[in-house]
């Protein structure tokens, strides 16, 4: 009995975590470069734009954001710490590439109805 109840523990564990990592939005999405809270920009993340780069020069600081067919990467900045190029490539609705000094943030966006946006109520 107990090993039933394992069994079917670890099954709906991994059937959920699976569910969650896939992509199963059906809107575009975007990235939305945002400097000192307001939205510089926003560009759709497509294959189209693999390769397309977006400098992003303020009083602030310089930093260079590189596209591709999944997601958004900050390659160049001029920041001291360099935190924002150590993030990576980000490809998931909700993910975030922040740079502190320079006021940066880009932010991956959705406009499907299952974005992990939404607000949630508990009562």
């Amino acid at each position: 009995m107990i090993l039933a109840i394992l069994i079917c523990s670890f099954g709906i564990f991994f059937i959920s975590k699976n569910k969650l990592n896939q992509e199963d939005f059906t809107g575009k999405k975007y990235a939305s470069i945002q400097v000192n809270g307001k939205e510089i920009k926003r560009v759709e993340i497509n294959k189209n734009n693999a390769g397309y780069k977006y400098s992003v020069d303020t009083e602030y600081g310089h930093n260079l954001l590189e596209f591709t067919k999944d997601g958004v990467k900050s390659i160049e900045a001029s920041c001291p710490d360099k935190i924002d190029i150590k993030q990576g490539l980000i490809t998931k609705p909700g993910e975030i590439i922040v740079c502190l000094p320079n006021r940066l943030v880009v932010e991956i966006i959705s406009d499907s109805n299952n974005d992990v946006n939404e607000i949630d109520v508990v009562n």
